[in-house]
């Protein structure tokens, strides 16, 4: 049985078979208490085997954040750089937090687009006086969802994208992983894009380069589990999962400390994407600056 999972690393993890280097690369590193996972998708074999596009997917995995949250700031600079990494060098770069704001599970996007500073209107005279010319343009854009506003963030996005001509675009959502040990402590970064609402199998039209014309960085944090995986994972019978869902319909599971999980992966998340745009400021002090 193949899990959903959004979690290019769980996806090569369950993966049955082998490939060769040509078609995927695999790097681990740990940093400032972060392990870092690096996998390359090179070639259309592998990502047909992981259901992923070719591209570049990071994850790193910090300390449960529900624990405590003391290292933010250090979990945050390293997720930062990564990220940077990932970025073109100069230009305006939007920001995008997707998923619904009423929903807690999906609060992740609305939540964490609140926390990352805004500075593309930080320019000119103000910007010199105060000492803040060295900052690097950056939008924010809370798109909403289709039952909402009646518009595919998507769509909303590539308006967005064609009054601003931003260089590249980082968008945030919640995903869905397979282990209930990486919800919340999971941070994925990848240069593909993102497909919202693919976690829990209400799959929209992607976010990617190909649709924006701009490079697009998904980023992510896992926040729900399919029960269906759970099932099977503890009882090892495929036909389990009809038993966790009622009328046929899937249930996903998260944590009852999901309220704080939310509010702690937004400010590990706003915090990463400040370092990345700013890496000469503070991450705590940008986070202040943005509330």
């Amino acid at each position: 049985m193949i899990c959903r999972t959004d979690l290019a690393l769980e996806a090569q993890e369950q993966w049955p078979g082998t490939l060769g280097p040509e078609e995927l690369f695999r790097q681990e590193e740990e940093r400032e208490g972060v392990r870092l996972s690096r996998i390359e998708i090179r070639g259309e074999k592998a990502a047909e085997a992981l259901g992923r596009p070719v591209g570049s997917y990071i994850t790193a995995q910090v300390p449960p954040l529900t624990d405590n949250d003391e290292g933010l700031a250090a979990y945050a600079r390293v997720v930062g750089e990564e990220l940077r990494r990932l970025l073109p060098e100069k230009g305006t770069v939007l920001v995008a937090g997707l998923g619904n704001d009423s929903i807690t599970p999906d609060a992740l996007g609305p939540q964490t687009a609140a926390l990352v500073l805004a500075t593309r209107h930080i320019r000119g005279e103000f910007a010199r006086s105060s000492g803040l010319d060295d900052l690097r343009s950056a939008a924010v854009l809370v798109p909403g969802v289709l039952g909402k506003t009646g518009m595919e963030s998507g769509e909303t996005i590539q308006g967005v994208c064609g009054m601003l001509h931003p260089a590249a675009v980082i968008v945030i959502d919640a995903l869905a992983a397979r282990s209930l040990e990486r919800l919340g402590c999971t941070v994925q970064l990848c240069d593909t894009g993102i497909a919202p609402g693919s976690g829990v199998g209400n799959n929209r039209p992607a976010v990617s380069r190909e649709n924006l014309g701009v490079p697009v960085i998904g980023l992510g944090v896992p926040t729900v589990v399919d029960a269906r995986t759970i099932a099977w994972e503890l009882t090892g019978r495929e036909e389990a999962e009809a038993e966790v869902a009622p009328r046929g319909e899937p249930m996903m599971v998260t944590p009852r400390e999901i309220d704080l999980m939310i509010r702690r992966a937004s400010r590990l998340v706003a915090m990463s994407v400040n370092a990345a745009l700013q890496p000469d400021y503070d991450p705590l002090s940008l986070l202040a600056a943005a509330l």
